[in-house]
């Protein structure tokens, strides 16, 4: 059977990087976004992750795998004091947010189109107050399962680059996902679920704006699972 994950490396946590052809008009706003808002990893990182972002901000987020970039776009016109970086290789994603990026741009937000890992081993240590990974591509099948982003090893770049009392948000519409998320956390030594009582994971977490994967859960008849956890 074809492995199905598309070339390159072994250790790559996502699928298919293309979807349908794009049109002129959004491969030219995917091209100006890139060149705009791309994240090189060919140069050191900053001592100081403000620096990478046009805008002053006092703090840095990133979001794993933003899909359709709802969540994305929402918080960083929300908060502009918060500088955002958005990892996403599927480029069909990437090109809708280049696309709302062309007609509002961001001068807090910084866009990465490749695996999320690589550029967690590039990130500064203790340099991010937030890391959302939020519906991320649950791998249903077994034999796939060692494809979920969530894992020993990824749990340790994430606490690597959280500063602590930073937080790691994980939301997702499948429960052996939630279970094995919850799993994997209970072998880290650096995490602490924040969770006091059953609404603090049954509800999207504050300003939650919904997203494309959300909506299509619940019309499916599923509901989101939204944990918190706290870097030690």
């Amino acid at each position: 059977m074809t492995d199905p994950v598309e070339g390159g490396r072994r250790d790559s946590f996502y699928g298919r990087r293309k979807g349908h052809t794009l049109r002129p008009a959004r491969a030219g706003a995917l091209s100006r976004g890139l060149d705009a808002y791309a994240l090189d990893l060919a140069a050191q990182s900053p001592a100081r992750l403000a620096d990478l972002f046009p805008d002053p901000v006092e703090q840095v987020a990133l979001e794993i795998g933003f899909g359709g970039g709802e969540h994305l776009l929402h918080r960083a016109a929300e908060q502009p004091e918060v500088g955002r970086i958005g990892a996403e290789p599927f480029v069909n994603g990437m090109a809708k947010v280049a696309a709302a990026l062309d007609a509002a741009p961001r001068g807090n937000l910084r866009l990465f189109d490749r695996d999320a890992a690589e550029l967690l081993d590039w990130l500064p240590p203790a340099s991010l107050a937030v890391v959302d990974l939020l519906y991320p591509d649950p791998w249903p099948k077994r034999r796939h399962w060692k494809r979920r982003f969530v894992s020993d090893i990824n749990l340790a770049r994430i606490a690597r680059v959280l500063a602590a009392g930073g937080l790691f948000r994980f939301a997702s519409d499948i429960p052996s996902y939630v279970d094995w998320t919850l799993l994997a956390i209970g072998r880290s030594a650096d995490f602490e679920w924040t969770a006091m009582d059953a609404d603090d994971w049954r509800q999207p977490f504050p300003g939650w704006p919904g997203t494309r994967y959300e909506q299509k859960a619940i019309r499916e008849g599923r509901r989101g699972t939204y944990l918190t956890f706290r870097r030690r």
